[in-house]
């Protein structure tokens, strides 16, 4: 028993209790301060309410100085959402439109990034709060100092009490997994043309860092601003390139060695790391230089020489990516050096298929080095980078009205789970203050409090989490009313147990759940109303009734609107992304058998279609390791994120088989290599059709046919035509890796080691919801 007492506390409790005491702080002594010192009862409401809304029911990511910067911010966001709520709150039907349209609103902020989701909790309470008696517009000022001074407070508590070190930032993680990539070049360019363990562990472990759900939350880049997309691209780049420099085989040495995104070696493990970077970038723009397998399988084959040249400029343009993120100023030749050195390898087409497929891998270690350069300039130096922006870097001259123009269109509409969300949540937020005005709920604010804190993606677990919520908020009362009943008028009994019941309440709920966060929360409200006007026990019981009542609106929301959080979602649209990435892939073996000039991939039927069905299928999945798994587990046999590496490995692989780095009119393929690729092509679409009528929820699963993906696979690394050029082995190897993705999404992929690790990455969701 002694040792239970002396165990040092967790991780978790340390955590709560720093922002615990930060928000107590601040809270009390803005209520206290405007409460008994200037007499403001309306003020010191504010203050307390402000400081709890933005620090104990938001998350803001991010040290202490992180979020000292984003409550600066957010502050003229809450005078107008404070104004707003105190002019609308006067009549019923202006209050729940304004509910409406301004609760959808915040809830879609999410679409922004952790740092917009994190707040977006807070500022619907700052909305709130206003929206009920009195509707005394006269009193907006007090309302606007008080909120100000409990922010502020806040804020210099953030900056001040215990402040957490800043994490490593996105762009020194990046810069390491550069120089990373250098070293591993090195290596490669001369013998034994291998990568020692202890350097191919340090590869792996830079990649693996370079996971959103290795990055904490405030590091991501996954703003839709310029910067942060071409800083999201490079990390991906990145970790492309040292995927298959670490996969790399030596020369000569005949092997055919599948890609595995450099974490994994084969395994469905490593598919899932390679995968979840890709949560950074919320609409998946920035992903056509994604991590990806293509070119491994069947292009591993290698020449008898070394040829270090093509692996020492990109050992070069790594080192040069690396100063550039840390703030030096590279003159930019070895990124120049390394483009003569890529078209030097395309304009290579004589050989034997030996060389070809040598060049093969090389091209594709390059074009990851160049995105990577290409991308870290942008990051570094905006629109005054020199980039051409088209395919992969299109975003390169657009401004930030533009960028988040297109971020929050293309999750516009009913198949976007951020869309449904905001949906969910207003509709629900609106029907309680209709409620609540219309029946005249005392303290009407806590209904909305509970609707919003209490309603979760799913019917089941909006169901469990009231459950614990009502159970909790039913002791919270009873103990709630026997102090009221005790102390009775007593205000100093409250003044003195208001700030260490709020210590308690903020370091205990985070962390013990929600059941314990609703007990010690009903009291401190209890504590605090009662110092604002004489109060008996029944304002327990009162909040009981809001709690109860808000939980219903909440819970009956969650049935009509999308009840089923992302599983059906997720499903609809990994069936419609495999439908779009098998019309690329016909039409792209399509257009390289018949020769030509090129077309850029953005002009190309399809491709649009493609990037949004990517964007749709990253959030809901998202969403998806969100949401607790339910009494059935997920499938074990089928692996989600291996649709999405084959919808990103689509377009990557399409993208740098069609757009060349010059304009460029090649020849036809044979006519034996062109039948190779056009019936490989059309067997790898025609698996990607059988698995998405597998998929899709609105179809007749049971009588789609199993798609054979062993056969797609062996097709694809056929003998070799005779006389076919380099590009035909380019695009044998990307059909080849499209369908060792789809067996891996059938789970029958990696001899059997196709488990969905879905568990693994929750955390990975916390980017987009």
């Amino acid at each position: 028993m002694a040792g239970a007492f002396l165990r040092r506390p967790s991780p978790a409790y340390k955590t709560a209790a720093r922002r615990a005491l930060r928000v107590t702080i601040a809270a009390t002594a803005g209520f206290y301060v405007l409460l008994y010192g200037f007499d403001s009862a309306v003020g010191a409401t504010y203050a307390l309410f402000g400081a709890i809304a933005m620090a104990g029911l938001s998350h803001l990511p991010g040290s202490g100085r992180q979020r000292a910067v984003l409550l600066a911010g957010v502050v003229p966001v809450c005078w107008v959402l404070i104004t707003l709520g105190t002019y609308l709150s006067v009549r019923t039907w202006s209050a729940v439109l304004g509910m409406l349209v301004v609760g959808f609103a915040l809830a879609f902020m999410a679409v922004g990034g952790p740092r917009f989701a994190g707040g977006a909790t807070g500022l619907q309470l700052m909305y709130i709060l206003p929206s009920f008696p009195p509707y005394d517009p006269a009193s907006l000022g007090e309302r606007l100092a008080g909120a100000t001074l409990g922010l502020v407070l806040l804020t210099i508590a953030e900056m001040t009490l215990l402040p957490e070190p800043a994490a490593l930032p996105y762009r020194e993680r990046v810069a390491r997994a550069a120089e990373s990539a250098a070293r591993c070049a090195d290596r490669l360019s001369s013998a034994p043309y291998t990568l020692p363990e202890a350097t191919l562990g340090i590869a792996q472990a830079l990649s693996t860092g370079l996971r959103s759900s290795q990055v904490p939350e405030a590091e991501r880049p996954a703003g839709a601003g310029l910067r942060s997309r071409a800083l999201a691209h490079t990390g991906l780049a990145t970790r492309t390139l040292l995927g298959r420099l670490t996969v790399l085989p030596p020369p000569g040495s005949g092997a055919v060695t599948p890609w595995d995104g450099g974490t994994g070696a084969g395994t469905a493990e490593g598919a899932e790391r390679d995968a979840a970077a890709r949560g950074v970038d919320q609409d998946g723009d920035a992903a056509e230089e994604h991590a990806s397998r293509e070119g491994r399988a069947g292009a591993a084959d290698v020449a008898q020489d070394g040829d270090p040249e093509p692996l020492r400029a990109v050992a070069d343009a790594a080192r040069e990516t690396a100063a550039r993120l840390r703030g030096s100023s590279p003159d930019g030749r070895a990124h120049a050096r390394l483009r003569q050195v890529r078209r030097s390898l395309t304009a290579a087409d004589d050989g034997s298929p030996v060389v070809l497929r040598r060049n093969a891998a090389l091209l594709e270690v390059a074009d990851a080095a160049l995105a990577m350069s290409t991308a870290a300039d942008i990051a570094v130096r905006g629109r005054a980078a020199d980039v051409s922006p088209s395919g992969p870097f299109w975003y390169a001259r657009m401004r930030a009205p533009q960028l988040w123009w297109r971020r929050l269109s293309g999750h516009v509409g009913g198949r976007s789970v951020f869309f449904q969300n905001a949906v969910r949540i207003s509709l629900a937020l609106a029907a309680a203050r209709l409620i609540a005005g219309i029946d005249t709920l005392p303290h009407g604010f806590w209904v909305l409090l509970a609707t919003l804190t209490l309603t979760r993606t799913t019917v089941r677990e909006t169901r469990a989490t009231e459950r614990r919520a009502l159970t909790g908020t039913l002791v919270g009362a009873l103990v709630a009313a026997a102090l009221l009943a005790v102390a009775g008028t007593d205000i100093e009994v409250y003044a003195v147990a208001l700030p260490p019941l709020m210590l308690l309440t903020f370091t205990l709920g985070p962390v013990k759940g929600v059941g314990w966060a609703q007990a010690l929360f009903t009291v401190v409200v209890s504590l605090v109303f009662a110092q604002l006007a004489p109060a008996t026990w029944q304002l327990a019981e009162f909040r009981l009734l809001d709690v109860l009542t808000g939980s219903a609106i909440g819970a009956v929301f969650g049935l009509l609107a999308w009840p089923r959080g992302a599983h059906d979602e997720l499903r609809r649209s990994v069936a419609e992304l495999l439908r779009t990435a098998a019309e690329i892939v016909v039409a792209t073996t399509a257009q390289i058998t018949a020769g030509g000039r090129r077309v850029p991939l953005a002009t190309a039927p399809g491709h649009r279609s493609l990037q949004h069905a990517l964007v749709m299928a990253e959030s809901a999945y998202a969403q998806y390791q969100s949401e607790p798994a339910g009494p059935t587990p997920p499938s074990a046999a089928q692996d989600w994120q291996a649709a999405l590496i084959a919808g990103h490995h689509t377009l990557w692989g399409a993208d740098r088989l069609l757009v060349p780095p010059e304009p460029l009119v090649v020849p036809p393929l044979g006519r034996q290599a062109a039948e190779s690729a056009i019936r490989t092509g059309d067997r790898v679409a025609a698996s990607m059709l059988l698995t998405s009528a597998r998929t899709d929820p609105t179809g007749d699963t049971a009588q789609a046919p199993a798609p054979h993906h062993s056969s797609m696979l062996s097709t694809a690394l056929a003998d070799d035509p005779p006389g076919a050029p380099r590009v035909y082995y380019a695009t044998v190897s990307w059909l080849a890796a499209l369908s060792t993705d789809l067996a891996r999404l059938d789970g029958d992929g990696d001899g059997g080691t196709g488990a969905n690790p879905s568990a693994a990455t929750g955390s990975d969701a916390a980017a987009s919801t």
